[in-house]
């Protein structure tokens, strides 16, 4: 009985954290942005800076009308938006935040392998909602998504097996017991892989093409609306929470910092997280969208070739301290 409501506490905590923490960034994100473009943004909502804004425009979404066009597959265009959200939450109960069993919703052994194959699934929400709109702009903006998907998937996976190869295991609490302060400049080339890498696969700008106004439309989630609409939204900001705990726990040494290492741990991984987050804000507002040329060159031209790099680095590295 124990072992189950430790269980049922566990899944509890990553339930509340999936559904408070990805609203957070997108409040976040809308505050940053206003300032950094010298805008005031909503105001009112909430009072204080408009701070339930973003629970505003949740209502807003609850109230519209579920449109399902005559000609859609009904069932796969409402299974996509869940398709598209609920890997990230997989991907949660992985993500080890303090030292111990007890800061991690399960211990994997192959939590590297898990953790990239489960967020490689997202891409398969993208591909339906396209497929089942019955809209050929859809599909087509389905079709580029999954392009774009795959081509960043390599470099992404080439840079944590770098971090695995350091630490001699592809267990997440394993990479974090190993790691060492003196690994931030040997392995920063990877870090920026994987972290550009994920920026793409959540289609984040620069590197929104796929979903861009000026593209596409709204690329394979055109014809969606509502709360459907939303959870596409959701499935992106739960991205970036997903992308900044496994870039601070693979490069960022995790629960590692000068001091409470073992009582505050939590703390550190929750504070780098939050810096990352910010970085990801931070480039949408300062970069403009790359072309479809220009994003596949950089994957196939530099990312994969420095992932590959980073990858001997390390061997010789590891060859080195034996």
């Amino acid at each position: 009985m124990n072992d189950a409501l430790d269980v049922a506490l566990r899944l509890l905590v990553v339930f509340v954290v999936f559904l408070t923490f990805p609203l957070i960034v997108g409040q976040t994100e809308h505050k940053v942005m206003a300032h950094m473009q010298g805008r005031l943004g909503p105001m009112y909502a909430g009072g204080f800076h408009g701070w339930a804004q973003l629970v505003a425009d949740g209502v807003k979404f609850a109230q519209k009308e579920d449109v399902v066009p005559a000609g859609a597959d009904r069932r796969v265009f409402q299974l996509a938006p869940a398709v598209a959200l609920l890997p990230y939450l997989v991907v949660l109960l992985a993500i080890p935040i303090g030292p111990g069993e007890g800061a991690v919703g399960q211990v994997l052994d192959a939590g590297i392998f898990f953790v990239l194959a489960v967020m490689g699934i997202g891409v398969l929400g993208s591909l339906m909602a396209g497929w089942a709109s019955a809209n050929k702009f859809s599909l087509l903006g389905g079709l580029r998504t999954a392009a774009q998907l795959l081509a960043y998937e390599l470099p992404m996976l080439l840079a944590a097996a770098s971090v695995a190869m350091a630490a001699g295991t592809v267990s997440l609490p394993g990479i974090l017991d190993a790691f060492h302060w003196w690994w931030l400049p040997w392995q920063i080339v990877g870090a920026v892989v994987f972290f550009v890498a994920g920026l793409a696969e959540l289609q984040r700008p620069p590197f929104d093409m796929p979903v861009a106004d000026s593209e596409i439309i709204f690329g394979a989630y055109t014809e969606y609306t509502g709360l459907r609409f939303a959870l596409f939204l959701l499935a992106e900001y739960a991205g970036i929470i997903v992308l900044c705990g496994l870039t601070t726990v693979l490069f960022l040494g995790g629960w590692h910092g000068p001091w409470g290492a073992d009582g505050l741990g939590w703390v550190w991984t929750l504070l780098k997280t939050a810096l990352l987050a910010f970085v990801v804000i931070w480039l949408r507002v300062t970069y403009p969208r790359l072309r479809e040329d220009q994003l596949q060159k950089l994957s196939w031209t530099l990312l994969v070739p420095l992932s590959l790099a980073q990858i001997a680095l390390t061997g010789i590295v590891k060859v080195v301290i034996q």
